[in-house]
């Protein structure tokens, strides 16, 4: 059965992104799939800080143990998608689930070709610049993104207000639709993977 894994980067265990988190699940339920909601928690995610341990160990792990993010690879490696919500701080995503992505993604979590999507969660305006940032370093990794009938945003102040945000809890359902579509066409279609041109780094200075 395919599975898909969702991220709360809330520090809020059962606020409104798990809400939001929840509808898509749901919808993800409906069609036969699996799904995981891991919550971020309330102890400190650190950041990457580009020491390498990862790239030298080569085994798909990061060289730091001792937060959740190790543990999220390996549920990420086995899982088919991915979703990941935050609330909006100042019209960004939290720092926590984005230390957890950066790390996730550099140190090598199998996650080419796996669709991803992003969902932003606030009370009343950053949500779109916080929607943007999260779902960029999927944009890097080979991840094809998720849409849905509007940018999956949802509103909602007070525990389970965002319920309330009919067009906000549709949209979340729409992009479960599509990313069980998606995943489907994926897994069953003829066409392989790409095998892409080795990287090519290159920056502005001559």
């Amino acid at each position: 059965m395919k599975k898909v894994l969702l991220i709360n980067g809330s520090p809020h265990e059962k606020g409104n992104t798990f809400f939001a988190l929840s509808e898509a699940a749901k919808a993800l339920t409906e069609q036969g799939f699996t799904t995981e909601i891991v919550w971020i928690g309330t102890k400190p995610v650190r950041g990457c800080i580009s020491c390498g341990g990862c790239v030298r160990a080569n085994d798909g792990h990061c060289a730091f143990n001792d937060d959740l993010c190790n543990e999220v690879i390996d549920k990420m490696n086995e899982a088919d998608g991915l979703i990941v919500g935050s609330p909006v701080y100042y019209g960004t995503p939290t720092g926590s689930v984005m230390n957890l992505i950066h790390r996730m993604l550099f140190a090598g979590a199998k996650v080419k070709g796996k669709p991803a999507a992003a969902v932003a969660v606030c009370r009343r305006g950053g949500a779109t610049a916080a929607f943007q940032t999260l779902q960029m370093p999927f944009q890097m990794v080979n991840m094809p993104l998720v849409t849905s009938q509007y940018w999956n945003i949802a509103y909602g102040r007070e525990p389970g207000e965002v319920r309330l945000d009919d067009e906000g809890m549709q949209t979340m359902r729409t992009m479960a639709q599509n990313m069980a579509w998606m995943i489907r066409q994926l897994s069953t279609g003829s066409a392989q993977t790409p095998e892409y041109e080795p990287w090519q780094g290159t920056h502005f200075i001559r």
